[in-house]
């Protein structure tokens, strides 16, 4: 991290981009390491990293800027596994080499955390299925081989009313009928891209679904989960840098004849920036030991996902405060830490609707 991706930092956040000569050079150096493709299993080419060291090597990861790290240290959606016979090759075993790229499809201008609302829809004709709909915020699409799209297939009727059925399917970009369009520019995250994708009529075979026809969404709730708490790791590893430049500063300023940790007003952030640094890590690991042991609820990932990025938006902005006017400056990392903080609690799942999750798993057993 310190050797290879810490020194491209400026540069990333000077131009806003990854040269893809660079790109393509760190990308070289974390597959001779061994780096690449980490959270895969063994049997496929990956790393097989059990849960609790995946989560230790995403702390590690997230100190750096997103696009240095999630572009050339690349973790390919363990969505991917789902992939059996020719989908294997032509899509799962090349992305662990770091031959392909993928990018996942889900959101949608009127669709976000509600994930059933989705308008893109797959109709049947004859064997094939055709596509027409239009998602966006599209990670890294610009740069993917193919896509792994989720659309509407039909609906079923429930309790509640009628639910939308969702089919996962596996899209070449290029594909006739497929286009690939700029996305929005982001605050956080400098040089990271997403974009629109728009479907007309594209046609699709039978051979492209993933997993099994209308069953997507268990395959996306599998999904997501994972990427969860690879969110929350990262977020540790940023707050972690944070709380190191915030310890050395408040030991090398010295204001009022003394160093400024010696002030309480100091001192008491320092401490307080540990201890939900410490609680978020103990959470994150928790729920990495129960994915481990597959005793892992989407509440104990969403406990994680919580509490974890809302602690980085809270160490961050006492670090910054800590380096009164110079924490703002781009000479130093943290404006970039606090800038990039404020994505997290709203991708892969707000706040608002983790803790929907959690009140529900506490609820639900009670008959609420």
């Amino acid at each position: 991290m310190q050797r290879e991706l810490y020194p491209w930092e400026r540069e990333v956040e000077d131009s806003g981009a990854l040269r893809k000569d660079l790109w393509r050079e760190l990308k070289a150096k974390a597959i001779k390491a061994g780096l690449y493709a980490a959270n895969m299993p063994t049997e496929v080419g990956g790393g097989g990293l059990d849960a609790v060291s995946w989560a230790l090597y995403e702390k590690e990861l997230g100190r750096t800027s997103f696009v240095l790290h999630y572009s050339c240290v690349a973790r390919p959606s363990n969505i991917l596994l789902a992939c059996e016979g020719a989908q294997r090759e032509r899509y799962l075993l090349p992305s662990v080499r770091g031959d392909k790229a993928e990018c996942l499809a889900i959101s949608e201008p009127d669709a976000g955390s509600d994930v059933r609302g989705m308008k893109t829809t797959a109709v049947q004709k004859g064997g094939d299925f055709l596509i027409n709909g239009t998602k966006h915020f599209i990670s890294h699409a610009d740069h993917a081989d193919f896509v792994i799209l989720f659309a509407a297939t039909g609906e079923e009727q429930t309790p509640r009313g009628k639910r939308k059925l969702i089919t996962a399917f596996l899209v070449d970009v290029g594909a006739p009928g497929f286009e690939v369009r700029p996305g929005y520019r982001n605050v956080s995250h400098r040089g990271y891209t997403n974009s629109i994708l728009q479907f007309s009529d594209c046609r699709l075979p039978r051979a492209a679904v993933l997993g099994e026809v209308h069953k997507g969404f268990e395959v996306a709730n599998a999904w997501l989960a994972a990427t969860r708490l690879q969110v929350a790791a990262n977020c540790l590893g940023r707050a972690e840098r944070a709380l190191e430049h915030a310890k050395q500063w408040a030991v090398d300023r010295v204001q009022f004849g003394q160093q400024i940790g010696k002030f309480q007003g100091v001192a008491f952030k320092l401490a307080d920036m540990a201890v939900e640094l410490r609680a978020a890590e103990l959470l994150t690991l928790e729920a990495a030991w129960k994915l481990q042991h597959k005793t892992a609820t989407d509440m104990d990932m969403a406990i994680a996902k919580l509490k974890a990025s809302e602690m980085l938006a809270m160490v961050a902005d006492e670090a910054l405060q800590i380096h009164g006017g110079m924490g703002l400056m781009m000479e130093m990392p943290l404006e970039r830490i606090w800038r990039d903080a404020r994505i997290e609690r709203i991708w892969d799942g707000t706040s608002e609707v983790q803790r929907h999750i959690i009140s529900r798993a506490l609820l639900r057993p009670l008959g609420g």
